[in-house]
């Protein structure tokens, strides 16, 4: 029953505007023409919308920003999820590792202990997911409620660490992120009807615990005692525009996963209002810019003291300029043992004048810069018209993309063909990309047709840049 429930309320609600229609119909007969035709013109056109904002409310407008915790992301592909053996998942020491806790779904508790060639589960693990363990860095409120632990978009004006466990279903399809599909009434946050939950079918959060500095680091240099294809690395990744706290967690354990990384993997989150408006636009941009001093102190944290002999960066649209702007205040005063490897800039919400002072500014604080930017990212098209015209450094107009050296832009567009994708989660949704990001992650070997030999390598007068063939 539960696979038809889409429809069923689907249409439910197509037959509630017929009603509604003929109801409008029938009361505005006695009228004039001219006020009897707009109002039926103006009720028709507003009902007609409404089915077609209930089917993208889950799924495309939400991915302006890298997604809502609550959306059901569509798999790129209907190919079979990735043979290959997943991460390690680490599990606490015990009780005195956690401060405060609580937790998500709830399935079996998974003593798992794997290697890149064995999927094998010791009992009381469940073959039916696999679970990523995620660290975390935020600065945002924390709230609890009577299941775990809850992080707002409001702002704490602190760091706070933690680790989270995330499930991933064996039936996952690479790149998705598997979330229950949810309707809500259109231009509301009115919750119509959802799928329950299961994390045989669904990312989901295991547990969540905050920890002191000394418990989280130590977690960390037992993950990184048991990675093996990313020896010793560890991968932060900081969201953009639109994103809830969930679902930066969700997307950082998907990379991991679908990466095959089995070092440690963190994640940054900021106070992200995780809504679509011009209000949270504005909100998110400036809840970026107060978060640089918790994010240098996260940085600074795991390359110093985590014991990770690689530290890589990835930031996705406006999380683009927070991190730009911790990079170059690391460059003029790292600590001593801060050393980073690479730095990947997925579709730059950052003015394109702005982006190449930043990035002059941040040349040699690592071993690399990458950029992806693409023609047809929708996200950026608006935020474009947002900023009076100007281009943003992900864009690749008419007259090419950024190049700044020191940082190596490749343009992706040609990966992202598909009529109704925003294109604005590229790095992550497309398997191209994220062959390339492996490929840099575990090589770093530069130029990028090295790693990708498809690449046609286009020259200009600032320099050269790169792109996939159309």
């Amino acid at each position: 029953m539960g696979e038809y429930l889409p429809a069923i309320v689907f249409g439910t609600i197509v037959a509630a505007i017929v009603l509604v229609f003929l109801i409008v119909w029938f009361a505005t007969r006695r009228m004039s023409t001219l006020p009897r035709t707009l109002i039926r013109l103006a009720v028709a056109i507003a009902l007609l919308a409404a089915p077609a904002l209930l089917v993208l409310q889950p799924s495309a407008l939400q991915q302006l920003g890298g997604g809502m915790a609550d959306r059901a992301v569509a798999p790129e592909t209907k190919k079979a999820a990735r043979e290959a053996s997943p991460p390690d998942s680490s599990r606490a020491p015990g009780k005195s590792d956690r401060r405060e806790g609580g937790s998500g779904a709830s399935p079996t508790e998974s003593n798992e202990s794997r290697s890149l060639a064995s999927r094998s589960l010791k009992p009381g693990g469940d073959p039916r997911w696999d679970v990523v363990p995620v660290f975390y860095g935020t600065d945002r409120t924390k709230t609890k409620d009577a299941k775990r632990i809850q992080y707002t978009s409001e702002r704490a004006k602190r760091l706070e660490i933690g680790r989270a466990l995330v499930t991933v279903p064996k039936v996952h399809q690479v790149p998705a992120i598997e979330r229950p599909w949810v309707y809500k009434l259109p231009f509301t946050s009115i919750v119509i009807m959802q799928e329950k939950e299961d994390p045989a079918k669904h990312f989901t959060l295991k547990e969540l615990v905050t920890l002191s500095e000394d418990d989280f680091i130590k977690l960390v240099r037992t993950r990184l005692l048991t990675s093996d294809r990313y020896k010793d690395h560890a991968l932060i990744f900081v969201h953009g525009f639109n994103t809830t706290f969930d679902f930066a967690v969700y997307r950082a354990a998907q990379l991991s996963y679908d990466l095959k990384f089995d070092g440690a993997s963190f994640v940054y989150s900021w106070p992200s209002r995780g809504e679509i408006s011009p209000t949270a636009y504005s909100y998110d941009r400036e809840s970026a810019e107060q978060a640089e001093p918790h994010l240098r102190k996260f940085v600074e944290l795991v390359a110093a003291r985590s014991g990770a002999k690689s530290v890589s960066l990835i930031a996705h649209s406006l999380g683009n300029k927070l991190l730009l702007n911790v990079l170059r205040d690391l460059r003029r005063t790292a600590p001593v043992g801060v050393k980073i490897s690479q730095v990947i800039l997925a579709a730059p919400d950052v003015d394109r004048d702005g982006f190449e002072f930043l990035a002059r500014n941040i040349r040699g604080v690592s071993s690399g810069v990458t950029m992806y930017a693409a023609s047809n990212d929708r996200a950026l098209e608006v935020s474009r018209e947002f900023w009076g015209g100007i281009p943003r450094a992900g864009d690749v107009p008419t007259a090419g993309p950024v190049v700044v050296e020191g940082v190596d832009t490749i343009d992706v567009t040609a990966t992202s063909t598909e009529i109704f994708s925003l294109n604005h989660s590229g790095y992550a949704e497309k398997s191209a990309l994220l062959n390339d990001i492996e490929l840099l992650l575990k090589t770093g070997e530069r130029p990028p047709e090295k790693r990708i030999p498809i690449l046609e390598r286009i020259k200009t007068n600032n320099g050269d840049y790169w792109r996939y063939p159309g």
